[in-house]
């Protein structure tokens, strides 16, 4: 499931539809669909700001879409969300058996003794 990222822009908290990034070797800005993990040096941006982005003079503006839209939760992630409750309500941890002992713990591991080893 796609997870909610805000619009890069200062005190703009609207969804982001775009990334912008920049290539400087060529004096370009790229802006092109969400990508699917923030990276440290591209922008997410809101269809508002998306569609008024401006490059400095000099510089040239690649729109690889003509149009963003937030499109919000498909229905597969809606289906997948559902899913996962449904499975872990269904799942309940099972006791140890009475010979198994926890020793110790880091985290998500157990380290457990059996009695008898």
């Amino acid at each position: 499931m796609r997870s909610v990222r805000q619009c890069s822009r200062t005190a703009c908290t609207n969804a982001s539809v775009a990334t912008l990034t920049y290539v400087y070797a060529d004096s370009t800005a790229v802006l092109g669909p969400l990508a699917h993990f923030a990276e440290p040096h591209s922008y997410d941006l809101c269809a508002e700001h998306a569609e008024r982005l401006t490059a400095p003079r000099g510089w040239e503006v690649v729109r690889l879409s003509p149009h963003f839209v937030e499109t919000g939760p498909s229905d597969d992630d809606l289906s997948a969300l559902a899913d996962a409750v449904r499975e872990a309500g269904r799942s309940r941890p099972e006791a140890e058996p009475a010979d198994v002992t926890e020793v110790g713990r880091r985290g998500h591991l157990r380290v457990l003794r059996v009695e008898g080893d």
